[in-house]
């Protein structure tokens, strides 16, 4: 129900979980998945309330989807995963890799991707918005497809999934004491106006294993202006020496 396998590639070494950002499915991370298989496993997170999850109700909570999503992915950890998180995926990848160290397991590595640091707080009210506000933020974010943004009845049918996303993402308070045990690669666009550097840096207050920082030309949604170079990033990952 949670996990989508678009290029199932069982005699991959390792296995990269991709979170999507607010809004966002599983689906968003199939040029991803399409450029590393079959040397990796890519599984993408496909969180309720849309597309083949239209028909159920968002989680309006980060907790709660990390613990489901902890739950969904036991079983797969039976080779080395790395996770990869944009914007409120990030910190979701962040919570769920927190629950698997917690239980003797987690990633070896996490990406971080268009996210502050999970202690550093904005005062946002997007979930507050009416839906034009919404709508707004979309536009201003650039990273929904803007068929969706011009068609009334597809807008409508989404509207909800991001409204809980936002929800949960803006309600979302971690300890700033919080961390992990693997190291954390940090990517943002030098213009995205969620995250500034200082931001962005601070990822480092929440992991024991290091992390490193990568500034790209770009927004909020650099990733997909610069997916080569995102993708080059992730095979240099992959190209180290496996890990157990």
């Amino acid at each position: 129900m949670w996990i989508r396998r678009y290029h199932p590639a069982p005699e991959a070494a390792e296995r990269l979980v991709c979170f999507p950002h607010a809004g966002g499915s599983a689906s968003f991370y199939l040029p991803v998945s399409t450029a590393l298989s079959p040397a990796v496993d890519v599984l993408g997170v496909q969180y309720p309330g849309r597309q083949d999850r239209r028909s159920e109700p968002g989680v309006t909570s980060v907790a709660d989807l990390a613990d489901s999503i902890t739950e969904a992915l036991a079983g797969w950890d039976d080779r080395p995963l790395t996770f990869f998180g944009h914007s409120m995926g990030a910190v979701v990848a962040f919570e769920v890799a927190r629950r698997m160290e917690g239980a003797g397991g987690g990633p070896v590595r996490l990406f971080a991707s268009g996210r502050r640091a999970p202690s550093r707080t904005r005062d946002e009210n997007v979930h507050l918005r009416d839906d034009n506000g919404l709508v707004a933020e979309l536009r201003a974010l650039s990273g929904t497809d803007g068929q969706f943004l011009a068609d009334e009845e597809l807008l409508r049918m989404i509207l909800p999934a991001i409204r809980s996303d936002y929800t949960a993402v803006e309600t979302y308070r971690c300890d700033p004491g919080a961390t992990v045990s693997c190291p954390v690669t940090v990517l943002t666009g030098n213009a995205d106006p969620k995250t500034s550097l200082d931001e962005a840096r601070a990822w480092a207050d929440h992991t024991t294993g290091g992390s490193e920082l990568k500034v790209f030309p770009g927004g909020h949604f650099f990733l997909a202006d610069r997916q080569a170079d995102v993708l080059a990033v992730l095979t240099e990952h992959f190209r180290m020496p496996a890990r157990t």
